[in-house]
């Protein structure tokens, strides 16, 4: 089978059968999600240990968590890789990109000092960066039309995967405190360095090398900022800021903050932060992966359900006191709703939108984007989350009201279209 044949080049069938090859490559596209989260939620789970052995004050962890994999840092890398993708293909990006990550890696596994664990954090989430939005193109540009939500959903399983592996050893070595968080991200260090090998193997997204052999390689990046491409890029990046910052929010902080205001103890923290990822894979598979394809009104009705879910996730915060029952109750229904009206969608309008030299581009902003603004959240959430957490508790609720608005009135019609239908829909709308 020739890569042409496997990945589907100028038109992908309009059935949803999945080849054996495809999935293959889901997972290892897929594995940019796992290391993407995992590397997120292993610094948030450890985040209060590091903290106390190298005596860093409130402002020091906002910062670190504001230039890693789930802020600034993850933003450059989107930047940068995503453009690169476009203009040297996905192949050159995630061919290298996990051996950077790798080595930030084992830095922040080995660090005995501040500048240690910054640079780690810092190079891990520029690597993740650089892969996210390259692969997801991957697996758009070789996906079935009427199973392309359904193979970028299952990216969002393995984003779930990552935490909840995390998350589970975090809990499991909890009694080694910090040499426990080392084992962690030590782990992450033998997966990053086991997909790189495995990744040797794929091929270039067929889409991308015709589209750059065609006319379309004459696309210029300002081309992203007119007509149609600007209003899908308004789209996918005011729902997935907004949203961001409020999954971001629980990704990264969720074990530091019950910690730090006494709601529960490190195991606790973990174990409900580990809760609300095991909701996400079962709800992504059960649910999202099932109907996602399906039409466009389905795609409407998930949205409406899970948005309405995840703004009454954050606003029980405003209304009743920061406990453990209270935070439970956040967890299941923003796990189930984040699932249903989240990044998931998100990664589908991405790669359905825009055109094959924009794809990478147009992802790796918006998702840039969103993570500068998580950034300049992360660096002031401790500050304002430690008298209370009431009022991060009324923006977070705003910020999804946003996201969710948008996500329901101005979706595209794009359910089950090949990426070439979509497009001449869209250049004469």
């Amino acid at each position: 089978m020739t890569s042409r044949e496997a990945i589907g080049a100028s038109a992908v069938e309009d059935g949803g059968t999945i080849s054996r090859q495809q999935w293959r490559w889901s997972v290892l596209a897929g594995m940019a999600s796992y290391l993407d989260a995992g590397s997120i939620v292993a610094l948030g789970a450890g985040l209060a240990l590091f903290q106390s052995y190298l005596g860093l004050s409130d402002g020091a962890v906002g910062a670190l968590a504001a230039i890693g994999p789930n802020a600034i840092g993850c933003a450059i890398g989107a930047f940068i890789g995503g453009r690169l993708g476009d203009k040297l293909g996905r192949k050159r990006i995630y061919k290298y990109d996990l051996l950077v990550y790798a080595a930030g890696i084992l830095c922040i596994a080995l660090a005995v000092n501040a500048p240690m664990l910054f640079i780690g954090t810092f190079v891990v989430g520029v690597a993740v960066g650089a892969d996210v939005p390259t692969s997801l193109a991957l697996v758009g540009e070789f996906s079935p039309s009427k199973a392309r939500g359904k193979l970028l959903g299952f990216t969002q399983v393995a984003w779930n995967v990552g935490p909840v592996i995390v998350l589970l050893l975090s809990l499991a070595l909890t009694p080694l405190d910090l040499l426990g968080t080392r084992i962690v991200f030590l782990h992450l260090f033998v997966v990053a360095l086991v997909t790189w090998a495995l990744r040797r193997g794929l091929s270039e997204s067929a889409r991308w090398t015709s589209a750059s052999s065609t006319r379309e390689v004459k696309y210029q990046l300002k081309a992203l900022f007119r007509g149609a491409h600007l209003k899908a890029l308004l789209f996918t990046a005011i729902v997935y800021v907004f949203w961001n910052i409020a999954a971001g929010t629980g990704g990264i902080f969720t074990p530091y903050v019950i910690k730090t205001l006494n709601a529960g103890s490190q195991a606790a923290s973990v174990a409900l932060s580990c809760a609300g990822f095991v909701i996400g894979i079962l709800v992504t598979t059960l649910v999202f992966m099932k109907f996602a394809d399906r039409s466009h009104s389905t795609r409407k009705w998930m949205w409406g359900i899970g948005a309405v879910m995840q703004i009454v996730a954050y606003g029980i915060y405003v209304v009743l006191p920061f406990n453990i029952p209270v935070i439970i109750a956040n967890i299941v229904l923003f796990g189930v709703g984040c699932s249903l009206a989240g990044e998931a969608f998100y990664k589908v309008w991405s790669q359905e939108l825009f055109p094959t030299m924009l794809r990478g581009t147009a992802q790796g902003f918006t998702f840039g984007v969103a993570r500068t603004m998580l950034g300049v959240w992360s660096f002031f959430l401790p500050t304002l989350a430690s008298g209370g957490f009431t009022l991060a508790g009324g923006l977070l609720t705003l910020f999804l009201v946003i996201s969710g608005a948008v996500g329901f009135f101005f979706m595209p019609n794009t359910s089950g279209k090949s990426l070439e239908q979509i497009e001449a829909e869209r250049a004469t709308a």
